[in-house]
């Protein structure tokens, strides 16, 4: 699966996190209480936000680790553009080529073309098919482009497969 390489990652950034919470921050806090009046101990005060903050991220990446899990290849299109397509357009008026790749946003890396489905760029992309014209609305103004070629995410596993 495509996001296996991104689930694996935020279990490890899960991992340090759990053992931070159930570890670390309770040394903390005992050592906190060693000290002695808790009412004025900035060293309290600090695990103690830290614990929350570290709780609310282990929610969150449970989360998004649950969401990633459950990507359904069967329900991602094989004929235009989607999650997990790689996109060369034309800017219609100017000529100047550019790729886009639509990826989790773990992945997001504009210098590289790496966007997510959510983005502006993203959202005017999805179910696009090649020979369409499409409006990118950017920071410095609207374009057209032309979608000269896609490879969706089939394709890609397809290649994958065939190389291997």
């Amino acid at each position: 699966m495509p996001t296996n390489h991104i689930v694996d990652g935020l279990k490890e950034k899960l991992a340090h996190l759990e053992r931070e919470l159930k570890v670390e921050i309770p040394e903390r806090i005992r050592h906190a209480r060693e000290l002695g009046d808790l009412r004025e101990s900035g060293e309290y005060e600090t695990a103690k936000d830290r614990q929350g903050f570290v709780q609310a991220q282990i929610a969150y990446l449970r989360q998004r680790i649950a969401e990633l899990s459950s990507i359904d290849l069967s329900r991602i299109p094989r004929d235009r553009i989607a999650f997990g397509a790689t996109v060369h357009l034309v800017d219609e008026e100017t000529g100047e080529a550019r790729v886009y790749r639509l990826v989790a946003s773990e992945e997001v890396d504009t210098a590289r073309g790496w966007i997510s489905p959510g983005s502006p760029v993203g959202q005017a992309l999805v179910g696009r098919r090649e020979g369409d014209s499409v409006a990118i609305r950017t920071p410095n103004g609207s374009r057209r482009c032309e979608v000269v070629r896609v490879v969706t995410l089939h394709d890609e596993l397809a290649a994958e497969r065939e190389g291997a």
